[in-house]
């Protein structure tokens, strides 16, 4: 099996080195990740001007190519440029803070997975709560051997899947809980301040924290000290707006009395 295998904290991060070291267990692997940190990017992609790419090495060993883009772009390379075929499976992570909630619409890391998702290719994303000290090698043994049964278990159709890791869980790894993503607003106030030249800015935080849905979510899961495994999809359309709206006579025109 060859895997891909991408983040959005680059390729000099210690959670994707981490990563790699458990999923060579399973597959070929094959790096294609940003020159730089990437956080936060969502799935940008580059088209006013060209992808630089580099291949590193780190003494004799090749450790893999180096992309000066976003994680989407990294995936899309990865699959028709730089992998030796096409690959099986891509990963990407193992990220150094939580992609739950609604942070995975905003997520290098999710938007790398997607990617691949777009491709036919199953795909996981797979974060570790931030901390300090993160024992990123520990965490990735645990999303290794998730990812692998998840890949025996499922049918033969390619999936997406995002995969999140508490601290409190990495040394007591404990249940693996399959929920939905949590959809509740959080994180929309700010800390405002002056720079030193007296320029006004504004600072995001993560206050007011995500509020109770009703049911278990990635959030409650993780609040909780469960990993999660949630299935996602890339697909926007909203199928019951959708076929209600489609029994609408609609006209481009405006109707009568609606004229300016």
């Amino acid at each position: 099996m060859l895997i891909l295998l991408t983040n959005d904290d680059g390729i000099y991060a210690p959670g994707l080195a981490a990563l790699e070291d458990e999923l060579r267990a399973i597959g070929d692997v094959c790096v294609v990740a940003p020159a730089t940190e990437q956080s936060g990017v969502g799935h940008s992609i580059t088209f006013l001007r060209p992808l630089i790419c580099k291949e590193i090495f780190e003494g004799e060993s090749r450790r893999g190519w180096a992309v000066e883009g976003s994680p989407a772009d990294c995936v899309k390379l990865g699959v028709f440029e730089l992998c030796p075929r096409r690959p099986d499976l891509v990963v990407s992570g193992l990220n150094g803070g939580l992609n739950a909630g609604i942070n995975v619409l905003y997520s290098g890391t999710v938007a790398a997975a997607i990617e691949g998702a777009f491709f036919g290719i199953t795909s996981f994303a797979c974060s570790l709560e931030y901390d300090e000290h993160a024992e990123f090698a520990k965490a990735s043994r645990i999303c290794r051997a998730i990812i692998s049964q998840v890949m025996a278990k499922k049918g033969p159709e390619p999936n997406l899947y995002n995969i999140n890791v508490p601290t409190i869980a990495v040394g007591n790894p404990g249940e693996v809980r399959v929920v939905p993503m949590g959809v509740s607003r959080y994180g929309s106030q700010f800390i405002k301040g002056k720079d030193p030249k007296g320029r006004t800015y504004y600072w995001a935080t993560n206050d007011p924290p995500p509020q109770p849905e009703g049911h278990e979510t990635d959030l409650t899961a993780i609040t909780h000290g469960h990993i999660t495994l949630t299935p996602l999809q890339y697909s926007m359309t909203k199928p019951q707006a959708l076929a209600e709206m489609q029994s609408w006579e609609l006209s481009p025109h405006p109707l009568p009395g609606d004229e300016p």
